[in-house]
């Protein structure tokens, strides 16, 4: 999902970042804020993308895409640079605040402890690349190799689905048989969620969330003395180079529907002003056809109703321009040049 939070962070953004830019929209201590682009006089300069999957509901999503970066900026004004530590101690902290949330409103509102998002955010700062992920988005990057723009994946899912996650479970949880179930097909974390990290979730993090009056199709029928999902992301670090021509940041509903190729393929050979629209369209034609429907017949249908076809898809689509990267030796000067036209709530951003 894309809050209207978000569209407000994003709608400022389309312009490249200029050196000595004095404005201080969303700054505040921490650094100031230019639309996606964040730095502090003496300190860091940085683009941040965030994609923000809820489910069960909206309230993780929206909490994360209010503290996320909020806590990003503060570690790192903390620490005097941008590092995976700041990064994971940001999206701890943010879990924490969550699940905080999910104390003080339980009573009130059992179904909260339900409620998760995954996360995935990439950062560029001083010439360097991070992503971080908990959850099944992904973010692939277009690179010119040999005249040919080539996908090369960034990130990987945290999903039942793959052998290395239920690997990576089973070796946490040794003494639990049932700590991934194949269900209608489905492999499944204790049989209720596919995805094996995410923000909230709170039912599957703290056994006290897993009794009444939560209802009885989210609780587990034993208690745990650990949490069954982790919050902490997986976090790569890369420098950027020349030939990096730009970053696709999708939900798993884009990736259920084109493979990483075909998405750079799309974003390359389109023009830019947007691009992200062009990804939704190619996904939305694609489920249409998996389901021998035309495609305008797909979009006629009710968005409540349409989840049964597909998934919800965001896009954010980031160029990189080439001629920044190369001469950029620290973050004190523009690294990222960023165009792109406009977006619409709960569907794609470019």
């Amino acid at each position: 999902m894309v809050s209207n939070t978000l569209m407000r962070i994003v709608a400022p953004c389309w312009k490249p970042s200029v050196e000595g830019d004095s404005s201080n929209r969303g700054g505040d201590a921490s650094g100031r804020a230019d639309g996606l682009l964040w730095y502090k006089d003496s300190g860091p300069q940085g683009t941040f993308v965030g994609i923000y999957d809820g489910h069960g509901g909206p309230e993780a999503a929206r909490f994360v895409n209010q503290h996320l970066f909020e806590n990003i900026k503060k570690f790192t004004s903390e620490t005097h640079g941008m590092s995976a530590d700041v990064i994971n101690k940001a999206f701890l902290a943010t879990e924490e605040a969550f699940l905080s949330l999910v104390q003080q409103q339980w009573q009130d509102k059992p179904q909260i402890a339900s409620v998760g998002s995954c996360c995935l955010v990439g950062i560029v700062c001083s010439g360097h690349l991070y992503i971080a992920n908990a959850g099944d988005s992904r973010a692939v990057l277009g690179r010119l190799d040999n005249k040919e723009v080539k996908a090369v994946q960034l990130s990987y899912e945290h999903n039942a689905s793959i052998e290395s996650v239920r690997e990576e479970l089973q070796s946490l949880h040794p003494d639990d048989p049932h700590i991934v179930v194949l269900k209608h097909k489905v492999w499944r974390v204790k049989g209720l969620i596919q995805i094996s990290r995410s923000i909230g979730d709170a039912y599957l993090k703290r056994a006290e969330f897993n009794r009444e009056p939560l209802l009885a199709k989210f609780r587990l029928p034993e208690s745990f003395n650990k949490p069954i999902l982790k919050a902490e992301p997986t976090i790569s670090e890369q420098k950027l180079d020349p030939e990096d021509q730009f970053l696709i940041f999708a939900s798993d509903g884009l990736w259920e529907h084109l493979n990483n190729q075909e998405a750079v393929d799309i974003v390359n050979n389109c023009p830019r002003n947007g691009v992200a629209r062009k990804l939704l369209k190619a996904a939305l034609r694609e489920a249409a056809k998996k389901r021998e429907m035309r495609y305008s017949d797909l979009k006629k249908i009710d968005r409540g109703v349409r989840r049964h076809f597909h998934d919800d898809i965001t896009v954010i689509v980031l160029f990189l321009d080439s001629n920044l990267i190369s001469s950029s030796s620290s973050c004190r000067g523009p690294l990222i040049s960023i165009r792109g036209g406009g977006g619409t709530p709960g569907n794609f951003i470019t």
